[in-house]
């Protein structure tokens, strides 16, 4: 692409995937330029401080660092100079209603102990858990997740084959609840590997028992703590590709994607027309085809997926410091299958939620006043289809202050000195995420991720899309991989516009 004019790129939002694509592309030469709506980059990656605490915003938990690595070293730049990442040796504290406290060690021999002490638990469980949770990752989640499920090449890969050998009809068709209790005796383990369907905003009960591969991500392949917490990869990312040459515009929301004859043009800024030769959207795939592309029918087909779950989160300064609490911590509902058939088929709050509890100052003191710590608490609600939410927050904040005192023994209403909270509104306001889902569609239906939106669209030339809504889902590894195989699949239509040129 040296001799000759770069092809000029925009790239709509500048969330993981959008600054992740954006990089990617320069480094191949391409002219990139990055508009995003707020005047900050990252999308749901943010922070924020407040009273002396400082709070990551959006997502908390760090796996597959070689993601952005390979990121870093697709740049030719090295990543010590930007961001730094540690492994933890307890992914998370669980707590149950019977009373019993589990340590979710990364080694998955402590953590098979843990479990044997702790509940009874088979001594080879989880190690054959996790050896199969292996194999479907390497045979099937390799190929799905870096590989665009739309295009011909990808069925014509050799490693298809091998992926199609390894899918069992369990893996489809049996949910990962009922994986689950073919695997493990005690409730307590049932219960922690359900929790891997909320990594994608997905009921266990509904999900199929292919998610069992996400375990191998957290235990298998390890967890980790970015220093600084998780907006140092936004920092990262952005510095990178201001490094490598990329133009961002921030407070600059896009109105419109130009496109005539089947093939974009450019995006409208400011009621003024912005030309590229191609354009990415790292917007949500709903509002990219309801108000960007202003195609309604086509916007609807993407609400005949069933979206993924919400969030409603208080970030709390606590004025006391609790030595059972680790970086990650759940406090168990006594009834999961109530509260999930609460989140999605009822549309409410369950009554006992399950509570996440984030807390940053556990491994850097500096994130909250001495004494205090910065507590990230999040219960999982269902996206925004109109219910009151001031009346639901005040609900969820008893339950959870009621849950969180009588489990830790303390009176929790008491230590909070500051307050800030997240609502589903306040989400799709903020990340143009439709109504607030926090994944875009769920993985409730056993062939969801064939129905998740592709990474290009077919119908209008060089338009292609990036991140959580699209193909292979959310969360910051899957964006990562998002932007990957964008970029890959960008790189190889302009390299066969380059041979039929010439």
């Amino acid at each position: 692409m040296s001799n000759m004019q770069p092809k000029k790129v925009i790239v709509i939002g500048s969330g993981v995937a959008g600054m992740a694509v954006a990089i990617r592309l320069a480094v191949k030469g391409f002219d990139v330029k990055v508009f995003e709506k707020n005047a900050y980059p990252g999308g749901k990656l943010s922070m924020f401080e407040k009273d002396g605490f400082r709070f990551d915003a959006g997502p908390s938990l760090f796996t597959q660092p070689q993601n952005i690595e390979d990121l870093f070293e697709e740049a030719g730049e090295p990543i010590a100079d930007y961001f730094e990442y540690k492994p933890i040796d307890i992914a998370c504290n669980y707590f149950f209603e019977s009373g019993k406290n589990i340590k979710g060690y990364t080694d998955s021999a402590a953590f098979s102990e843990e479990l044997t002490q702790q509940t009874g638990e088979h001594t080879t469980a989880v190690s054959s858990y996790l050896n199969e949770s292996e194999k479907i990752f390497d045979n099937i989640g390799s190929v799905f997740l870096n590989h665009s499920l739309h295009k011909r090449s990808t069925w014509l890969n050799k490693r298809i084959i091998t992926a199609f050998k390894t899918v069992k009809l369990p893996y489809l068709f049996k949910s990962l609840n009922k994986y689950n209790e073919s695997h493990f005796t005690s409730p307590e383990a049932v219960q922690i590997f359900n929790r891997y369907a909320t990594y994608n905003g997905s009921n266990p009960y509904k999900a199929p028992s292919m998610l069992s591969l996400i375990p191998h991500l957290e235990m298998n392949q390890g967890t980790f703590y970015p220093k600084g917490g998780m907006i140092s990869i936004t920092n990262a990312l952005y510095k990178l590709a201001l490094k490598k040459g990329v133009e961002f515009q921030l407070n600059t929301p896009v109105q419109r994607i130009i496109h005539s004859d089947h093939k974009t043009q450019g995006v409208v800024i400011n009621h003024t027309n912005v030309y590229a030769d191609m354009v990415v959207s790292n917007a949500d795939i709903y509002f990219t085809y309801k108000n960007l592309l202003n195609h309604a029918v086509k916007a609807r087909k993407v609400l005949k997926q069933e979206r993924s779950s919400s969030a409603l989160i208080f970030y709390w300064g606590i004025h006391k410091t609790f030595g059972q609490l680790g970086l990650h911590n759940i406090f168990f509902t006594n009834n999961y299958k109530a509260e999930f058939d609460c989140i999605f088929n009822k549309k409410q709050l369950y009554t006992d939620p399950t509570v996440y509890i984030n807390i940053t100052s556990k491994e850097e003191t500096a994130h909250a006043p001495s004494g205090a710590e910065n507590w990230f608490v999040m219960v999982n609600v269902p996206a925004n289809s109109g219910q009151d939410w001031d009346a639901l927050k005040q609900q969820a904040r008893a339950q959870i202050v009621q849950k969180l005192s009588r489990r830790l023994g303390t009176d929790i209403e008491a230590l909070i000195t500051s307050e800030t909270v997240l609502d589903p509104l306040l989400i799709e306001e903020k990340t143009g995420s439709y109504m607030g889902s926090l994944y875009g569609t769920s993985s409730n239906s056993k062939m969801a991720a064939f129905f998740r939106a592709p990474n290009f669209t077919g119908y209008i030339k060089n338009l292609y899309c990036c991140g959580g809504s699209v193909h292979p889902g959310g969360g910051i590894p899957l964006c990562l991989k998002s932007a990957q195989i964008t970029a890959g699949i960008i790189e190889k239509d302009f390299a066969q516009k380059k041979e039929y040129a010439h």
